[in-house]
């Protein structure tokens, strides 16, 4: 039992967890309250003396119930004013004699003895929590007539298990369990089912959830609530649940229809006004980090407006983006960006990006919790909604989904929806969604709700510096080489990078920086050139890949698959013509027979058809060459030769 002085230190009313003593009856409630208000007196420093005559309850009493309040409950808080309530249990019925076979059979005379079996035998007790964490049972959760109730499956052998490990510790016949006629099952059962339950993920793991949900979280200090448009904004991907073919024409120009897989929609989606920002669509099986940087240049970038092929597919008369309505939002960027912890979404170069390059807060919310992010999870509802579910190939939120089978082409891609034509979909899907009432916005539209914010609300907006809009390759996060050069064989300093080299003239003319560390910005949609600068943060310009790699438009995924085909000698080991052409054929013969080869084939023909000149301009600085480079090049007449006929004098 505490001291006095002991019990004072260790008592901290305020910490105590409060008692409703309503739910008690009258007589029992009256106990309840003279032995509360005997504890607060005495944590009050109050004599003995003036305690008992106050309260009625003995000083022995007192420090008896003091300590029943400090001691430690199952749900890992003190019992407090809990263990004040008559006949309250804090403590397990501990058995002291040894537990004895009962004349008339059962298990009468054991309560006690299994808990006190473990104390002896603590090894018993790790081997059923070892079985618990194993996943050796299992839990079923159902509703019975008393309410909620949960069944072990796997207990039979589990029992079996245990009464194997009782046998190999010396227990006979004549001990306990092996001499009650349930051999201990019952008590075993309720162990498991306690300890399995203790703790609410255990449990759920025993049950057979994949993840835990629900569980209140802290809000990051500091995070505010979005009070106007671009304070805060929320992104994630969303795979369409659509089934898609492309029309490609093969080497010999006929046209071949291939079903791809499932692609990926990217947005970036405003918090105040709900509107759309920018998005991007992705062909990978599983959108990366660079996709997310596309998506962020995307919502950076004024909108330029697509030109629609499908009949009845547009803008319409308000639809559109913030972006192209409203010029002065080109390049305007937000306090806050939102997004989850999927693996692509915290990759270096996505938080150099937003940090460094831009400026602004990240706020990756905890796993598995869609509700941190309510606006753009609606959003992507919207969209199964109204798109995905209305298109034939859909395949449904589920297996069993009635519309999965309605929409079933059967095999038939004459009737799937072909990748350009989701593309227009989506273009004009979203510009329509920005222009639809909203009901979080008491009826206005996401563009009128921004308009109103920029231009009549007087928000103090952020623009993304006129250096860096000329320059978004600096965006991702800078790649460290070092220059290479060999006097002795002639070789010029150069740079390897992803298995290619890259000069200019700057850097092959002097041999003063072999040997140095350059940093190098690249834009992964083209590698034909990066941009170069050294240690010290002067540039050297941009370096331009030698060989066909510097002429053919590529992105980082083919420049790598390129190059670990041609180390496998798969394919030609110079990239020509003649290889690409070897390439595409591979890419064919893959492309027939599954859905991931056809979506692999696309992405390269997109990226191999990709303009030669707008991804590297965005490169270099924007010089009058730079800018005439996007003009048509003037064609050059032949000069007519004359020559003479031999004789002296002929002209």
């Amino acid at each position: 039992m505490l001291s006095r002085t002991e019990t004072i230190t260790a008592v901290d009313l305020s910490s105590w967890a409060e008692f409703d003593a309503k739910v008690l009856a009258v007589n029992v409630r009256k106990i309840y309250a003279a032995r509360r208000h005997a504890i607060e007196l005495y944590v009050a420093h109050t004599a003995i003396s003036q305690i008992e005559s106050q309260t009625g309850v003995d000083r022995r009493q007192l420090y008896r119930l003091l300590t029943r309040c400090v001691r430690v409950h199952d749900d890992g808080r003190i019992f407090g004013y809990r263990a004040l309530v008559p006949y309250a249990r804090v403590a397990d019925y501990q058995r002291i004699k040894r537990a004895k076979l009962h004349p008339i059979g059962g298990s009468r005379g054991t309560a006690g003895a299994f808990d006190k079996l473990l104390q002896l035998n603590p090894s018993l007790s790790a081997w059923i929590d070892q079985q618990i964490h194993n996943k050796r049972i299992a839990i079923d959760q159902f509703h019975g007539g008393d309410g909620l109730r949960v069944r072990l499956r796997g207990l039979k052998h589990l029992h079996l298990g245990f009464l194997r490990e009782c046998r190999l510790l010396g227990l006979t016949a004549s001990d306990y369990p092996l001499n009650t006629e349930l051999l201990g099952i019952r008590s075993l059962a309720t162990l498991t089912k306690d300890r399995g339950l203790q703790h609410f993920a255990r449990g759920a793991r025993l049950a057979g959830a994949t993840h835990l949900k629900g569980m209140p979280s802290p809000k990051v200090a500091g995070v505010p609530a979005a009070n106007h448009a671009f304070d805060v904004v929320e992104f994630d991907g969303h795979r369409l649940d659509v089934r898609l073919k492309v029309v490609v024409r093969d080497p010999l120009g006929f046209e071949q229809e291939f079903e791809i897989e499932r692609i990926w929609l990217l947005v970036i989606i405003d918090v105040w006004s709900r509107a759309v920002l920018g998005y991007h669509v992705s062909l990978n099986r599983e959108y990366s980090g660079y996709d997310v940087i596309r998506t962020i240049e995307a919502a950076l970038e004024p909108h330029r407006a697509r030109t629609f092929t499908l009949p009845g597919v547009g803008y319409g008369a308000l639809g559109g983006f913030p972006s192209g309505k409203m010029p002065e939002l080109g390049y305007a960027t937000w306090q806050w960006f939102k997004l989850d912890n999927a693996k692509a979404n915290l990759a270096e170069d996505v938080r150099y990006a937003l940090a460094q390059f831009m400026g602004c807060f990240m706020d990756a919310g905890p796993a598995y919790t869609p509700d941190d992010r309510p606006y753009i999870e609606r959003f992507f509802g919207s969209i199964a909604t109204n798109l995905s579910s209305r298109m034939p190939g859909y395949t449904g939120s589920n297996a069993r989904d009635v519309r999965r089978a309605l929409a079933d082409p059967k095999g038939n891609l004459r009737l799937y929806v072909s990748l350009s034509e989701i593309e227009e979909l989506l273009e004009a899907a979203l510009a329509t969604y920005n222009a639809t009432p909203h009901d979080g916005l008491n009826g206005r539209t996401p563009l009128e709700a921004v308009e109103y914010s920029v231009r009549g609300g007087g928000t103090m907006l952020n623009w993304l510096p006129e250096s860096k809009r000329r320059t978004l390759c600096l965006m991702h996060t800078p790649k460290r080489v070092t220059v290479r050069g060999y006097l002795a064989q002639g070789q010029r300093p150069h740079v390897n990078f992803y298995g290619v080299r890259y000069t200019n003239d700057v850097l092959a003319s002097t041999a003063s920086f072999l040997g140095q560390e350059l940093h190098l910005y690249y834009n992964s949609q083209d590698l034909r050139s990066v941009r170069a600068f050294s240690a010290d943060g002067g540039e050297l310009g941009v370096l331009k890949a030698q060989g066909a790699w510097g002429e053919i438009a590529h992105d980082l995924k083919l420049r790598q698959e390129i190059v670990r085909l041609r180390g496998s000698k798969r394919l030609a080991s110079n990239l020509n013509q003649e290889y690409l052409a070897q390439f595409i054929e591979h890419k064919f013969a893959k492309a027939k027979r599954t859905r991931r080869g056809a979506s692999d084939l696309t992405q390269t023909l997109r990226t191999l058809a990709a303009a030669p000149v707008a991804a590297a301009a965005k490169m270099a600085k924007p010089t009058v060459e730079a800018a005439d480079a996007t003009k048509p090049l003037e064609r050059v007449e032949p000069q007519r030769l004359s020559i003479g006929t031999g004789y002296a004098g002929a002209s």
